[in-house]
């Protein structure tokens, strides 16, 4: 009998390194609780822009420096509204002018793909980080 018990425990002890060794071998998944990159969309939920200008100066910050980009461009705009699944802009390049004309966005040195770039200026940066509060409030 004692030696049917040793024998069970062997037996299991080796189905579990079998098991474990299997697992080791496969490549690692996110669980619950890990960290994921943030999309768009949540990024401009958790900014709650309150109007379409705002609403692309949140992208281009998204696009900046959650993204890697070194700039962004008129497509690069359109695309993350449709990520975000926000109704895109008629007028892209009045919308960017407008932050310009706020400070928020600048030119950038060179063109992307061909077309005109923006990158977020220093007050662009505080004033999405600080939650898009103007002065004063």
């Amino acid at each position: 009998m004692e030696n049917e018990g040793i024998a069970d425990i062997i037996k299991k002890l080796e189905d579990h390194e079998r098991r474990i060794s299997k697992l080791e071998g496969m490549p690692e998944k996110k669980f619950a609780g890990e960290e994921k990159k943030l999309s768009v969309k949540e990024f401009i939920l958790a900014k709650k822009p309150r109007n379409a200008v705002q609403k692309a100066l949140v992208i281009g910050y998204y696009l900046e420096y959650l993204s890697g980009q070194e700039s962004f461009n008129v497509k690069d705009l359109v695309e993350g509204f449709r990520l975000a699944k926000e109704p895109s802009i008629k007028n892209m390049n009045d919308t960017v002018n407008m932050n310009i004309k706020n400070g928020h966005m600048m030119l950038a040195r060179e063109k992307k793909d061909k077309l005109t770039a923006w990158i977020i200026t220093n007050t662009g940066e505080k004033f999405v980080e600080e939650g898009l509060k103007t002065e004063g409030k």
